[in-house]
């Protein structure tokens, strides 16, 4: 007996790790488009937060042979999940969280003003340090990047390393079944990353039309092997996703240490255990002996051992787990619960006294700019562990103390 739903859409199969969790029509409808294109296979997996998303679904793998579908990964490139274990405890925390969340707050830009612009509070005026060196690096490969793509140069690049951003992205102070603090945040690669996805995404659809490939939606225009414009949005979304990577290392680091200074908790050690995973990302990979492209968007890889993050919302539990390596779902798991309702839904559906009561206990913002990301917003995440079972083991729970959002 399988733990999935197969799904026969008259392209290749369908793999819905699902049970007991919403699957709406929109995310199927999606599904069955990728299925249906000539390049996708040997089939697609949907793991148990699968929800209609912007090109392609989110929490999907996404399998093609000698192409990659950009809005497969979307604007969000190389989005994914850090934590650290410190070696404070419950009882080294202040009574009140609230000069914690504003001494994070201070260190990490986050949010976005100014529509991005010029004194954007979600971006350094002065890069720290730390920024300028992880980002110097990244730079040579950049300018390659731009050199034949200029357009992806133009906004905010550097400014962006170590900064959070808005959205579902958050920064938190949890503690596990043993009461100890962990330190764990979302985010990706800002900006430019968006603007590799959305200039690449544009570029996929012209060759569609200079090709005369017909699709069943737009957005799953892709890119051959062997052309340069594949090699170029290869080169630039690994370029991303390393950024990505950067990125949360520094603002991980700067979490860090103003806790470190804030007077607020005693001396403390860190990276006890560290985990530093994409959930929205192009790997190129073996999978029954055949050489793949795995798009997973939305999913976390969870080979046989490697260690994931699978964060609730904000007001559930959080998962440091270990995956179990199933061939099914391509050594793949959920990245997260999933939305239950879109953002636009969920403004109409809940109050902020709604998600006070939901929140409660949890240092965090409590208005009505942060009502779409509310607890109630999302799937059950207890659902959505109990749905992928068979791809993961949890090696920590994690509660939430402290979040700050964008």
């Amino acid at each position: 007996m399988t733990s999935y739903e197969e799904i026969d859409t008259g392209g290749v199969p369908i793999k819905a790790w699902v049970k007991g969790v919403s699957f709406d029509d929109g995310a199927r409808k999606q599904l069955e488009a990728v299925s249906r294109l000539p390049i996708v296979g040997p089939w697609v997996a949907a793991m148990p937060d699968v929800h209609l998303g912007i090109g392609a679904t989110v929490g999907s793998v996404v399998p093609t042979r000698k192409a990659v579908i950009p809005a497969a990964v979307g604007v969000d490139i190389g989005c994914g999940m850090i934590a650290v274990r410190t070696s404070l405890r419950a009882s080294d925390l202040p009574d009140s969280l609230a000069g914690l969340r504003s001494a994070i707050e201070r260190a990490v830009p986050h949010g976005r003003s100014g529509h991005g612009g010029r004194g954007d509070r979600g971006a350094w005026g002065t890069l720290p340090a730390r920024a300028t060196t992880a980002y110097r690096d990244l730079e040579p490969r950049f300018r390659a990047i731009c050199a034949k793509h200029p357009k992806v140069e133009r906004g905010a690049t550097h400014e962006h390393m170590g900064t959070l951003g808005t959205g579902n992205h958050f920064i938190e102070l949890c503690l596990d079944e043993a009461e100890q603090v962990w330190v764990m945040l979302h985010s990706g690669s800002r900006g430019v990353g968006n603007r590799i996805g959305r200039y690449f995404i544009e570029l996929a659809k012209h060759e569609m039309r200079t090709h005369h490939v017909n699709l069943p939606d737009v957005d799953l225009a892709y890119l051959r092997e062997g052309t340069s414009s594949f090699d170029d949005y290869v080169e630039a979304v690994s370029w991303a996703q390393e950024f990505a990577r950067r990125n949360r290392e520094t603002m991980m680091a700067g979490v860090l240490d103003a806790m470190h200074r804030s007077g607020l908790v005693p001396a403390f050690r860190e990276r006890m255990e560290a985990v530093n995973c994409h959930h929205n990302y192009i790997s190129k990979e073996v999978h029954g002996g055949e050489e793949l492209f795995v798009t997973r968007k939305g999913a976390v890889r969870a080979g046989a051992g490697e260690l994931g993050i699978i964060p609730g919302s904000m007001g559930a539990r959080s998962f440091i787990v270990r995956g179990k390596g199933n061939a099914e779902s391509f050594e793949s798991c959920s990245h997260g619960a999933g939305r239950m309702h879109s953002r636009t839904q969920a403004k109409k559906l809940f109050s902020i006294d709604d998600h006070i009561e939901a929140t409660r206990g949890i240092e965090c913002r409590k208005d009505a700019d942060v009502i779409d990301e509310t607890p109630m917003a999302y799937k059950s995440i207890d659902a959505v562990m109990s749905a992928q079972a068979d791809l993961v083991e949890v090696v920590h729970t994690l509660r939430q103390v402290v979040c700050v959002k964008g």
